[in-house]
């Protein structure tokens, strides 16, 4: 699957010629009554990046829900 899609994403106008998935993912999801709230998030997100790097925010978020995480595993 991640070949179709990166093949589908490479065909796109603009897309930058060293373009690559990460090596690793992470999936969350999203109850329907919080999709506006997590939209105007991403649309945000160049801004609160500013004050909080994703690093930063991601810990805080695993930390929120009680989720353990190894260093080593998580940043390239």
């Amino acid at each position: 699957m991640a070949r179709v899609s990166s093949a589908w994403f490479k065909a796109r106008e603009g897309t930058p010629p060293d373009f690559a998935w990460q090596a690793g993912y992470g999936a969350f999801s999203v109850s329907a009554s919080n999709v506006e709230a997590v939209r105007a998030y991403i649309l945000g997100q160049e801004e609160h990046h500013r004050k909080r790097t994703f690093q930063e925010e991601f810990r805080a978020f695993l930390q929120k829900h009680g989720m353990e995480w190894d260093e080593r595993y998580v940043w390239d």
